[in-house]
């Protein structure tokens, strides 16, 4: 741990890492594990149940667009992506506020709890419609990550924050580099026996990741917000939380105050790069699994090795060069982070072949790398110390309200238009942030 921390901040940080790891490793497990899932309930259901009673609706539309049956999962896998990002885009600042009244430690026992039984629920999935009810249970109390910030925001000092920040940072790089692979190998191992419950496999070891979570963050995690520093009452600390809630609040950041008009003007600057990025970025990322799955004849562990890559690109190069990125040069990787993005999925979008895909995705990897990192970066330059927990936790919300849209609408125009039109028309209005982006003063 870092020696300007203090061994009590160093402990919890510590924790919080340790926390989010297994949560994202579990998380992360199902990535490649989806378009072969929601394949499966398909198959299994046959004509009953709820995958077949949802399909019999969409069959007049089907026709409409002329779409194959064979890529309708990605209209499931859209919804179910939205849902599980709309219910955390609800939830976790409900969760905040509660935590604000009655603390950090048991309110993030009882999103473990719900987290862990999402897991259940997923292995005793013998139909789509109790798979969905564990991804609501999941989506639900995924407050957990904004509620390791808070604990980590309670405990360290505008000095060692940043490097404390770092080490979530960390933990996501590692859970989306080994989680696919921990999914994919059990996708691999278990490939024979594909007409049973093979599922249960990967859902039962993400339910064990799960609960070693619950159980070290009850015996280890000390709680951070102190009796003198908590609302006083439940009105109090839903009042902050509707502003993370009600879009319009969000994009004026009404939830701010004792902000200059110039540092409010560069706030709604970001947010709107920001959320139309994440919102067309979240789309086009999610359908990729179902694009390889159905066009390129991916398996898990072949999606698993592709996720691996991504990862690898993306933890070395933030490793190596772009937390070194000089203040003066951030605006600027910024936005070449938000132009490679664009050739990333024109190539994605035309390929024949997979080495044309394989450049694409580097590209769509060194984008990811520099874009998020670098804009909440300038997010943290602006406004006074004593709002900067506002400020970030508007902007989660912002990436939370555009994760919940963008599956949807990009999975919708998958199966209506096909990927080719989707990848190419999402590429054409990616242009917007680094258009809004150069438009702004540099930080």
């Amino acid at each position: 741990m870092n020696e300007n921390m203090n061994e009590s901040e160093g402990s919890t940080v510590r924790v919080v890492f340790i926390s989010l790891l297994l949560d994202l490793l579990a998380f992360t497990m199902i990535l490649p594990l989806l378009p072969a899932l929601l394949d499966y309930y398909k198959e299994i259901e046959n004509g009953s149940g709820l995958y077949s009673t949802i399909l019999s609706h969409i069959k007049t539309m089907q026709v409409f667009f002329d779409a194959p049956d064979r890529v309708s999962t990605v209209l499931y896998g859209g919804f179910l992506g939205s849902m599980y990002s709309f219910l955390q885009f609800l939830g976790s600042p409900l969760i905040g506020a509660l935590s604000d009244i009655y603390g950090r430690k048991p309110l993030m026992l009882l999103c473990l709890t719900g987290i862990s039984l999402s897991y259940l629920l997923w292995a005793f999935s013998t139909n789509f419609g109790i798979f969905v009810l564990a991804r609501l249970v999941g989506g639900i109390n995924k407050g957990n990550i904004s509620l390791s910030m808070a604990i980590i925001s309670d405990v360290t000092s505008s000095k060692t924050r940043g490097k404390a920040m770092a080490l979530v940072g960390i933990a996501f790089s590692i859970g989306f580099v080994v989680g696919p692979m921990i999914g994919a190998f059990f996708a691999w191992m278990l490939s024979d026996n594909r007409q049973g419950t093979w599922y249960v496999m990967p859902a039962l070891f993400a339910l064990l990741l799960a609960l070693s979570d619950l159980f070290f963050v009850a015996y280890y995690l000390t709680e951070s917000l102190p009796l003198k520093h908590r609302a006083s009452t439940l009105a109090k600390g839903l009042s902050g939380a509707i502003s993370y809630i009600n879009p319009i609040d969000l994009f004026q950041f009404k939830g701010v105050s004792d902000l200059s008009q110039r540092d409010q003007r560069d706030l709604k600057t970001l947010g709107r790069v920001y959320f139309v990025y994440l919102f067309i970025y979240s789309g086009l990322e999610f359908t990729l699994t179902f694009l390889t799955h159905y066009k390129y004849g991916f398996t898990s562990m072949q999606q698993g090795w592709m996720f691996l890559g991504m990862g690898l690109i993306m933890a070395i190069l933030q490793a190596g060069w772009v937390r070194r990125i000089q203040p003066h040069r951030t605006k600027a990787v910024t936005e070449l982070g938000l132009w490679l993005i664009i050739p990333a999925f024109v190539c994605i979008g035309v390929a024949t072949g997979v080495p044309i895909l394989c450049v694409g995705i580097f590209l769509f990897a060194v984008s990811t790398a520099m874009v998020v990192t670098c804009i909440m970066t300038l997010v943290t330059r602006i406004g006074p110390e004593h709002q900067k927990g506002v400020i970030t936790g508007t902007f989660r919300s912002l990436g939370a309200l555009a994760r919940a849209c963008g599956p949807i609408v990009a999975s919708s125009a998958f199966w209506c238009i096909g990927s080719t039109t989707t990848y190419l028309i999402g590429a054409l209005f990616l242009t917007l942030p680094p258009l809004i982006l150069h438009r702004m003063r540099a930080l």
